[in-house]
């Protein structure tokens, strides 16, 4: 049973065990750190999903991009790239400080891409999920 997503793709491991359980914890008395709801949790409101539409909808708001390999319409410092080769691995490496630095700039609003929802993608979607809840 795989109770936290990270490192290793669920994929990955079930090529050398075979199929896995998927249960992940969201406890409010988590047994391993990151297991709360809100961890990872930035200061400024996270959103996920369309970036474009977002933008189009909020045009009075700053707002701060994290995606996996497109560039979007904002100010080119807000807009953050996790890896222009399609990379997952190089994307989720790079996700803390994405939002880290998003999170001390000037933006009013940080809005984040859904990964795809398989390797790693599945816990980068969870650590932004984590990010997005308050």
């Amino acid at each position: 049973t795989v109770y936290r997503l990270g490192g290793l793709a669920i994929e990955d491991i079930e090529q050398v065990v075979d199929k896995v359980n998927v249960q992940v914890n969201q406890s409010s008395n988590p047994a391993a750190p990151g297991m709360l709801k809100s961890h990872y949790a930035p200061t400024k409101p996270l959103f996920i999903g369309d970036v474009n539409d977002f933008i189009k909808n909020n045009p009075s708001k700053k707002v701060g991009v994290i995606s996996f390999f497109t560039a979007h319409q904002t100010e080119k410092n807000h807009s953050k790239i996790l890896s222009p080769n399609q990379d997952l691995k190089e994307a989720a490496h790079n996700l803390f400080a994405a939002i880290r630095e998003l999170d001390a700039s000037d933006v009013d609003v940080i809005v984040a891409e859904k990964f795809p929802d398989n390797f790693l993608g599945r816990a980068i979607n969870d650590r932004l999920q984590r990010a997005a809840a308050k």
